[in-house]
C-alpha cells in the first residue's frame, strides 16, 4: 500500500439522494484496482450498483445474532471482482443496535484489506463508523436544505462534492458552512445514472467519477 494512502474510508450524506452509494462503490472499485478491498454497505444499494442480484448472506444476519462471530464478515462477503468484496444489509429500514455498530467498527479497523463503508443517511447513528475510520467524507449537492443538515450532523473529515449547474452554492461556500474541505469535487452527470442503470459501473466508471481516484 503506497505510502500514505488511507486505509479505511466512509462515507455518509445529511440527506437522501445525493450520490453517497455511487461515490462509495466507484471509491472501492478504484481502491480494489491497487489492492484487496472490502466495501461494507449498511445503506442496502451496493447489490443493484454492482450487479449482485441476491447477496450470500447480508451483515442484516450478523447484526441480529446472539452472539455474532466476527469470521463471518470474511466469510459471507460476496465478490464482485478478484480484489473486491462486498458486504450488504437487507433493506428493512430497521437501524442496527448502537452496540453492534461499535462492534463492527471495531472488528473493521483490524481488517487487513482496505475498507470502503457506504453509512449511506445514517446520521448520528453512524459515528462509530466514521470516527473510526483513517477518513470520514460527507457526499452532498450544493443544495441549502442538504448543508444545513449537514451542520447538525457528524462532523467530516472533508466533502465530496457532487456539483450541480445552476446551484448557487460552491466549494468554497460549503466550506464556510461546515469548516471543513471539499476534498473532491465530481460533476453531476446523466452518464453516471446511465452506467448504473445498464448495470454497466463495475466495468465502465464515467470519466467524471474518475476524480474519487484522488481520495486514495
Amino acid at each position: 500500500m503506497p505510502a500514505g494512502r488511507a486505509r479505511w474510508l466512509t462515507f455518509y450524506s445529511a440527506k437522501g439522494g445525493v450520490g453517497t452509494s455511487v461515490v462509495a462503490a466507484t471509491t472501492a472499485l478504484l481502491g480494489s484496482a491497487q489492492t484487496d478491498t472490502l466495501l461494507v454497505d449498511l445503506a442496502g444499494d451496493q447489490p443493484q450498483i454492482l450487479g449482485i442480484s441476491t447477496p450470500s448472506a447480508t451483515l442484516t444476519d450478523w447484526f441480529g445474532a446472539d452472539a455474532p462471530h466476527p469470521d463471518a464478515l470474511a466469510r459471507d462477503a460476496d465478490r464482485v471482482s478478484d480484489r473486491l468484496s462486498v458486504l450488504t444489509v437487507a433493506r428493512t429500514g430497521c437501524l442496527p443496535r448502537p452496540d453492534r455498530l461499535r462492534a463492527l467498527a471495531q472488528l473493521l479497523s483490524c481488517e487487513p484489506r482496505t475498507v470502503v463503508v457506504d453509512l449511506g443517511r445514517m446520521g448520528q447513528a453512524g459515528v462509530p463508523l466514521i470516527h473510526s475510520a483513517d477518513r470520514s467524507l460527507l457526499v452532498t449537492r450544493p443544495c441549502y436544505l442538504a448543508v444545513h443538515a449537514a451542520m447538525a450532523g457528524p462532523v467530516p473529515d472533508g466533502v465530496v462534492l457532487v456539483a450541480e449547474r445552476g446551484r448557487p452554492l460552491r466549494g468554497a461556500d460549503i466550506e464556510a458552512a461546515l469548516g471543513v474541505p471539499v476534498v473532491v469535487e465530481i460533476a453531476a452527470d446523466p452518464a453516471v445514472a446511465r452506467a448504473v442503470d445498464a448495470g454497466v459501473l463495475k466495468g465502465r466508471i464515467p470519466r467524471s467519477l474518475r476524480r474519487l481516484e484522488e481520495l486514495w
